[in-house]
């Protein structure tokens, strides 16, 4: 019975008819009015929003008097007293005069000041978005303190903090309105490929760290939200037009053009509706490296080069072992591969539209909305190996019902790879659909030991270039109508054993929802929620192990929070949050991570922080069902039902059979799990011949992966100078990673015999599995941003990252971490927007250490780099327009973020905003 009545009380708290109504106008210190404000009763969750005209009603069934709460992104906050019913209110508010008196909503889920906020949280609004020197909102994120965006290509860019970064960057969630942004086949977001038209963005948060307590499972680095423009409270028509030229020593000088149009119209009180659209083209920047990957100081002259952006050289064997002849040498020769200039044409082009439709039916703050995205485009990723996506499509859809106090949504995402394909694997069948294989290197064999035999006079090195001149012969040369009739071929075909097409029609549902109970209790803002999501995952067998159908599994969590704010004397007060999250995944246990913070108010100019939380994630979509051939090793999920998945058959050396091996053999994926030997120890018993250098593998099945992490903050102001501090330590549990291994294929590991033959027979295979560290994994850092007005109203901001990984590499040699971070970090900016009257401009630096970068695809260093950005801008208020001009990267020393990719070069631009 309780339950019954339970419903209708709250029912009654959301719908109850107002005794108290209250109007007024909320304009700027010019006197314009301001869309989208929030009023708020002080202490409760009650409120309403401005129209565009910076109008408001609301309604409530609290008795006057009481304390009204204005704020609104980019002003300091306000209050109003209100004494009596139908009272009529005229509030100004004044622009933030630091970053401290920004209002965020990302920290808690919850309007508050970043000041107040009790943990670290980055902010990026539309006046930042105005000044920016990046040439887009989405590259301005990485001026920000501690955030690291890595350059996959022009039109993708991989947002992180606190290191762990790669392109495949299942760590770091990005929320578009509340959805998902992340690519059902990837499993992590690619970008703003397919994100929002900069002319509707209303403001951009960043949560460093892990947030898994209130956002779930993948909030494990940090979260990135984006808020766009609702209707009702921004209407008309705004555009922004921006042309430009990026320059690249390997591409050229390449024009680049990026539109975008905004459309909203508030029909009625109670009705409204907005279209967006956006599109963008350039050139990729070209990556056109030939030094070998796995030797250091190689060249193309190496027997066994393996070039990072030459593919096709993949493909290698010990001629010896091949060949069973004692004359041949015991080396490693690859065949000739194709630069990737040859394989792509380096397009980036970017489609993307969406529409809403907004139905206030009681004109309250009560909204039902449909949200939908489309978006498709050209880029480049770089994952295990390097892919030209190509026509890739992205849709979601989303339904809404919320208002003040609660949410409910639910979405769909869904994708196709459209003509997509694997660059490595276009190289290595290209040569394939030319020579074979055994052709090939049996002409190289061949040649060598006629050389030898005949007893030319000839060094090893002119031995073994005459029998790859011999075995090339006749090879594809790039812009021949051979070699184009068979990249046509490769790029359309799926089959990776023939062909590199990329398919994929993956998607999931995910509904969340949420309710604030401080309307109805006073003792404490009281918070619940819950989240679920399906998956759906259909590559036909191309990425994953679905050869008999779509993989379907699902998991779901619920989470609840509970915040405080305590006064005390002489302006002190105090701020507790406590908030716990539980998920469950199909596949494993159910996991708590709470997180519980305090904020320590000495005054209006300083706060202390401190939290302590955990987070989780479960293991990615590929780190379970993945079932790939990606050259040099395979890649085998770890889920239990999926070892068995993925299968090959092998053919066996002639010294193999001499021991009484069949001529062909079939392994599956269990292999790498249970009958292997550390890549690490292969190679030293290359090196030294001694079996007892092999150790055995067997990584264990994965399972999800925990953090503690541990904040101290402070936030405050002296004089004029402000002050945004953090440091965290972050201790990792069950670390998932990637764990290259190698499975003989016969013999037990461990064995002293026939596991050895097959090692040195060369019939193995590499896999990389996916694992759980036996290590410690542990890392640190720190930030702090200093930022002033200098010169009168100029504005002077500086901040410091530090980020250190504890990891002992010595004692597991084969276990990637993939930090992929530098250890210092320094930006700079400097600017005015409104250095005289109409005209603004902004200067950004940035400086990066060097690192190490270790992915799938290749690992080597980052060399340190600076950049500087600039941009001047000129408001002409007659017809609703700013212009820009601006450059990126202006004293032209190309660099690059990771490796294997395009170096960055310049790019100038200018542009053109109307009524935005």
């Amino acid at each position: 019975m309780r339950t019954v009545l339970l419903i209708p009380l709250l029912l009654l708290g959301t719908f109850a008819i107002a005794q108290t109504t209250i109007s007024g106008t909320v304009v700027d210190d010019n006197a314009q009015p301001v869309p989208g404000a929030n009023i708020v009763i002080s202490g409760k969750a009650i409120g309403t929003t401005t129209d565009f005209d910076g109008n408001f009603t609301l309604q409530t069934d609290e008795v006057p008097p009481f304390q009204l709460q204005i704020t609104s992104i980019g002003y300091s906050e306000t209050t109003a007293e209100v004494t009596a019913s139908n009272q009529t209110l005229s509030i100004t508010l004044s622009e933030a005069q630091t970053f401290l008196d920004e209002v965020v909503i990302s920290a808690s889920r919850t309007p508050e000041r970043i000041f107040e906020s009790p943990v670290t949280v980055e902010r990026f609004g539309v006046r930042e978005i105005k000044n920016t020197a990046s040439a887009d909102f989405y590259d301005g994120l990485e001026n920000l303190k501690g955030v690291d965006v890595n350059t996959n290509s022009l039109t993708f860019k991989a947002v992180n903090t606190r290191g762990f970064a790669t392109f495949a960057n299942n760590r770091f969630m990005q929320l578009v309105d509340g959805m998902d942004n992340s690519t059902p086949a990837l499993n992590f977001p690619i970008g703003n490929l397919v994100g929002m038209v900069e002319t509707d963005v209303q403001s951009v948060e960043i949560l460093p760290g892990a947030s898994s307590a209130l956002y779930g499972a993948n909030a494990f680095n940090g979260i990135l939200f984006m808020r766009s423009k609702n209707p009702f409270d921004y209407q008309g028509l705004s555009a922004s037009v921006k042309r430009g030229v990026t320059v690249q020593d390997a591409a050229g000088n390449n024009s680049y053009t990026d539109v975008g149009i905004r459309a909203a119209y508030k029909f009625s009180e109670k009705f409204a509706g907005k279209v967006n659209f956006g599109y963008l083209k350039g050139t990729d920047w070209a990556a056109t490296s030939e030094v070998d990957k796995t030797t250091e100081g190689g060249t193309r002259s190496d027997l066994n080069y393996d070039g990072i952006n030459v593919y096709g050289d993949e493909v290698s064997t010990n001629i010896r072992a091949a060949s069973g002849l004692g004359i041949v040498p015991d080396v490693v020769v690859s065949r000739t591969g194709y630069n990737e200039r040859d394989l792509t044409d380096y397009n980036a082009e970017s489609v993307k539209a969406d529409w809403g439709l907004y139905y206030r039916p009681w004109e309250t703050d009560f909204e039902i909305s449909y949200v939908g995205k489309v978006g498709t485009g050209n880029t480049i990723y770089q994952g295990t190996n390097r892919y030209n996506i190509k026509d890739f499509f992205q849709q979601q859809h989303k339904l809404e019902i919320r208002n003040d106090n609660f949410f409910v949504r639910g979405y769909v995402v869904a994708d196709k790879a459209g003509k997509s394909y694997d660059m490595v694997f276009t190289g290595i069948n290209i040569n394939g659909a030319w020579k074979s294989n055994e052709d090939w290197f049996g002409e190289y064999i061949e040649t060598y030991a006629g050389l030898t035999l005949s007893g030319a006079n000839l060094t090893e090195a002119q031995k073994h270039a005459q029998a790859r001149q011999v075995a090339d012969t006749g090879r594809y040369e790039p812009g021949t109508p051979e070699f184009e009739a068979a990249f046509q071929k490769s790029i359309n075909d799926p089959d990776l054993t023939t062909g590199s097409k990329f398919f994929d029609a993956s998607k999931y549902y995910h509904a969340d929802a949420n309710y604030n109970f401080s309307h109805l209790i006073d003792i404490a803002d009281i918070q619940v929620g819950g989240s679920y999501r399906k998956y759906n995952l259909n590559s036909a067998g191309n990425i994953y192990t679905d050869y008999d159908g779509p993989i379907d599994y699902s998991e779901y969590g619920i989470y609840t929070q509970i915040q405080k704010s305590i006064p005390l004397k002489n302006e002190k007060s105090i701020k507790l949050t406590g908030s716990a999250r539980y998920d469950k995944s199909e596949f494993f246990d159910g996991f708590v991570s709470p997180r519980i913070s305090a904020g320590f108010t000495l005054n209006r100019n300083h706060n202390i922080r401190a939290s302590v939380q955990t987070g989780f994630r479960n293991p990615t979509t590929q780190d379970l069902f993945i079932g790939l051939n990606a050259g040099r090793a395979i890649l085998v999920g770890a889920a239990p039902d999926n070892l068995d998945r993925y299968s090959r058959t092998y053919s066996i050396s002639d010294s193999g059979q001499q021991l009484g091996v069949p001529a062909t053999v079939v392994q599956t994926g269990r292999a790498a799990y249970e009958n292997s030997y550390s890549a690490s120890s292969v190679e030293t018993l290359g090196e030294t011949g001694n079996p007892a250098d092999l150790q055995i593998s067997n990584p264990s099945l994965i399972k999800p992966e925990q953090v503690t992490s541990s904040e101290i903050g402070y936030r405050g102001k002296v004089n004029k100078l402000t002050i945004d501090f953090s440091a965290y330590y972050n201790k990792f549990k069950d670390f998932i990673s990637q764990e290259v291994v190698v499975s003989p294929l016969y013999g037990t590991v461990g064995d002293g015999a026939l596991s050895v033959a097959a090692i040195a027979n060369g019939d193995y295979q590499a896999y990389s599995s996916y694992t759980n560290s036996k290590a410690d994994v542990n890392s640190y850092g720190a930030s702090i941003e200093l930022g002033m007005k200098v010169l009168g109203n100029f504005d002077l901001t500086g901040s410091y990252t530090y980020a250190k990984l504890d990891f002992d590499r010595e004692s597991y040699p084969d276990f990637t971490t993939n930090f992929n971070t530098p250890e210092h970090k320094f930006k700079a900016s400097f600017g005015n927007t409104e250095v005289v009257k109409n005209v603004g401009f902004n200067v950004a630096y940035r400086f990066s250490d060097d690192y190490y970068w270790e992915a799938t695809f290749g690992n080597g260093v980052v060399p340190e780099f600076h950049t500087v950005d600039a941009q001047i801008n000129f408001n002409v208020p007659k017809i609703k327009s700013t212009f820009k001009i601006g450059g990126t990267n202006l004293g032209g020393k190309e660099y690059f973020t990771a490796f294997g990719t395009g170096f960055i070069g310049s790019m100038y631009y200018a542009s053109w905003i109307i009524n935005n």
